[in-house]
Order: C-alpha cells, then sequence, then structure tokens
C-alpha cells in the first residue's frame, strides 16, 4: 500500500486546544510554554478537525522543561473499549503528521515513519526510549487513517502533575471542543492517574476557573 496523502492526527493533550496545535504547524510559542516551536515544512493549516474518544487512559508523567518541569500527557499501551478519552483529531497530510512528530520526540533530523506497517501491527516504535515515540493506529475516519502517539511503555513510575499553564491549555481545550463546564472539567482532570490522590487533585478547581 502507498502511504496515505492525509491522516487524522488524534491528540488528548494540550493540542486539543486548536491554538496550541498551530504552533507545531505554524510555529510558535504556546501560552504559558517556555519553547518555541519551528512549525512544519507545510504551514497550511489543518484542513478539518473533529472530536475523538480514544479508547486508552490519560495520565500525567515526566518532567517536560517546556512546561516548567510539570507533567505531560501519555495514553496507556493497554487498550479498552469502555474508556473513551476526549481528544481532538486534525486532517493534515503525512508530511505534516511526521513533522508533528519529529517536533514531539525533539528530533532535527530526517524521520521516517511507515504508516502502512503502523496500520497493519497496530503501532510501531519510530524512536526507541523517546517520549511519543510509539505511533497508534486507532481507526479510520471518512477514509482517511486515524493516528496517534505515546511512550513505548507506560511512565507509572515518573507519574508527575501537570502544571497550571499545562492543565489550563487542555481545559481550554475541551472547553472549545466540547463545551465541558467547570464541573465536568472538574471531574474528568480528578479521576486521572497522575493528578489522583495528588495535591493538584485539591486544586483543580481553582486552577481550571
Amino acid at each position: 500500500m502507498k502511504q496515505p496523502q492525509k491522516v487524522w492526527y488524534a491528540s488528548y493533550g494540550s493540542n486539543i486546544l486548536e491554538s496550541r496545535f498551530h504552533c507545531y504547524i505554524r510555529g510558535g510559542k504556546p501560552a504559558g510554554a517556555t519553547q518555541t516551536y519551528a512549525g512544519c515544512s507545510d504551514k497550511t493549516l489543518p484542513e478539518d478537525n473533529r472530536r475523538v474518544y480514544i479508547n486508552s487512559e490519560v495520565y500525567f508523567a515526566k518532567k517536560a522543561k517546556t512546561w516548567n518541569g510539570g507533567g505531560v500527557a501519555f495514553i496507556k499501551n493497554q487498550f479498552d473499549k469502555s474508556v473513551r478519552s476526549p481528544g481532538r483529531m486534525y486532517l493534515i497530510s503525512t508530511d505534516q503528521f511526521v513533522d508533528v512528530v519529529r517536533q514531539e520526540i525533539g528530533i532535527e533530523e530526517s524521520l521516517q515513519i511507515d504508516l502502512d506497517k503502523v496500520r497493519q501491527e497496530g503501532s510501531s516504535i519510530v524512536k526507541p526510549q523517546s517520549w511519543y515515540g510509539n505511533i497508534i493506529f486507532l481507526g479510520d475516519e471518512d477514509g482517511y487513517p486515524i493516528y496517534t502517539f505515546t511512550s513505548e511503555v507506560d511512565l507509572l513510575d515518573e507519574l508527575n502533575a501537570p502544571n497550571e499553564h499545562y492543565l489550563r491549555t487542555i481545559s481550554n481545550g475541551l472547553r472549545e471542543t466540547y463545551g465541558y463546564s467547570d464541573a465536568d472539567l472538574a471531574n474528568y482532570f480528578e479521576q486521572l492517574t497522575g493528578v489522583k490522590d495528588t495535591e493538584m487533585e485539591g486544586a483543580i478547581k481553582a486552577l481550571i476557573k
């Protein structure tokens, strides 16, 4: 099979907020972040974007310099149809998807991703031991494949709550995409691993306002 010309990139973290994802496309510095992104070689904005539910649990881990040492979102490698994590997917070119992955895993050199292999096998590791080097096939929508990425292993020994800027970025994305209320957001975040049973859990309601 030939590589698809367009794909859906499914996001579940800060990229749910459209303006934040555009920093990966056009370049720029997201609000509350410390890093400025170069953007894709092709800076055409996504052709479409839609809601998407991912059948895997979101959790927060690692210490991201971009977000002042706070944890960032990952999905677990175990999928369960009873789990419906809210996300947002963007219709972009295959080359743009590769550029987004390059920026997420922090490499400047060229990167080859065999999306046909990912589709056939369900997932493929394109850069071992990188934060988002595991590319996952989620299905199809309107004739285009849906892909996302996460860590190749679940980082449950590196759990870390997100900082307020990252949390607000995701909150604003969920408001924008799903119309979530403050109560909806609190209910969502308080049950996520990396927030639940931490000091952050008790601060959620104040931080999302």
